[in-house]
């Protein structure tokens, strides 16, 4: 296989090659067995379960001092649009959460800030709420209105029910947000022909519907928006024994923007998505995990062509994210896709500090440790291995 720089100067690239075209379609269409995944539908599926679950999320939180839940958004895997396992395919969803009438939200980065990883925390701030329309609706101010008043009239603050000293907890909005899943399910269309099952999560809303022939895994995440732009800080678990108080930022639907984005600009015979899950399905068993694949598929995709990953470039592309994974191995450094990549698209909303930021290494555990990188190396073998016998036993 030929390396992207020297396929790019090559008039190969674009020129039909019938014997290659023939191969390939084969090797694609016959030999390799592709997971046979639906995930278009399990996405929409989802979508709709998910709207109706916000309709009543609105009716039922409208006067109450509990946090605002907007529209889910879709993230992960399966909406992006790919998935490298088809047994557990997990459709997760993110929802924004804005702070009730009388409360704000500030997010405060946490002092003992990791290089490599950015947590904050969600401090809850009563606000003045001694206005005549305020009062007009008879809400009384948490500020300014007698403490025995407010308990014999109102209903407690957000920081007497969800917050640990003053800062929002992840794993009291988990357990409040599965009563609310579980006492809205008999009231929404799916209940009558689907079986809600509730699973442990701590810091997250699992779930599994079923109707006896079709099933899905849905996960929610809660999140708070850094200002107007696509980046959240989250409620996804971000290493053993993160505190509760802790949510990890996340840049999940900046990335699930972006893989919409290149499906938008993507030749109808792209095969982009085909050649990050057969990687990551090959991942399955050796250490690397599939964000790193993830990774530097986007970042391919952001630098080679979309007119050069039609189904006659297929090998070629295998090869440049196999030369890419290599030479960052090598090098001991991986960029992060989202944070400080100057050829990000526009369109898609980030915060100053992170457009502007360096760029964290994912491999900076590589440099450190001398045996990691040794581990890393040997997999990297083991893994081609694997590729190879895919391709030339179809499975």
């Amino acid at each position: 296989m030929k390396t992207r720089d020297e396929a790019e100067s090559s008039d190969e690239e674009d020129e039909e090659d019938p014997v290659l075209d023939n191969d390939l379609r084969w090797l694609l269409e016959e030999h390799i067995q592709w997971p046979a995944l639906d995930l278009k539908k399990g996405c929409e599926w989802t979508t709709d379960l998910m709207d109706n679950y916000t309709i009543f999320f609105g009716h039922v939180l409208s006067n109450s001092f509990y946090p605002g839940l907007q529209r889910a958004i879709g993230v992960g895997s399966a909406f992006e649009g790919w998935s490298p396992r088809e047994q557990d395919v997990v459709y997760k969803v993110l929802i924004p959460m804005t702070p009730p009438q009388g409360h704000s939200f500030h997010l405060e980065l946490d002092s003992a800030e990791q290089k490599h990883v950015r947590n904050f925390r969600v401090r809850v701030q009563l606000e003045c709420t001694c206005t005549k329309e305020q009062q007009a609706e008879g809400m009384l101010c948490f500020l300014h209105h007698p403490e025995e008043e407010l308990k014999s009239n109102q209903d407690p603050s957000l920081l007497d029910t969800l917050c640990t000293d003053s800062y929002l907890d992840v794993q009291k909005t988990a357990r409040w947000f599965y009563q609310l899943v579980r006492a809205i399910w008999p009231a929404l269309p799916q209940s009558h022909n689907w079986h809600l099952k509730l699973l442990p999560s701590r810091r997250s809303c699992q779930f599994q519907v079923t109707n006896g022939r079709e099933s899905f895994r849905i996960e929610i995440l809660f999140g708070v928006r850094r200002g107007g732009s696509d980046i959240f800080v989250s409620s996804q678990p971000q290493y053993a024994g993160t505190p509760n108080t802790l949510w990890p930022e996340t840049y999940a639907v900046a990335e699930a923007k972006f893989f919409q984005y290149i499906s938008r600009t993507a030749p109808p015979d792209s095969l982009h998505l085909r050649c990050l899950q057969l990687f990551t399905r090959a991942l399955l068993g050796i250490g690397f995990s599939t964000y790193t694949m993830k990774t530097i598929v986007m970042h391919l995709l952001n630098t080679v062509p979309m007119s050069q990953w039609s189904r006659r470039h297929f090998l070629r592309r295998l090869g440049d994210i196999n030369v890419s994974l290599r030479s960052c191995l090598e090098e001991k450094h991986l960029n992060h896709f989202v944070i400080g990549n100057k050829r990000f698209p526009l369109h898609i909303r980030l915060p100053r500090d992170i457009a502007s930021a360096e760029p964290p290494n994912l491999f900076h555990h590589l440099s450190q440790y001398l045996a990691a990188h040794s581990q890393a190396m040997n997999e990297y073998q083991d893994l081609q291995h694997r590729l190879a016998s895919m391709l030339l036993n179809g499975h």
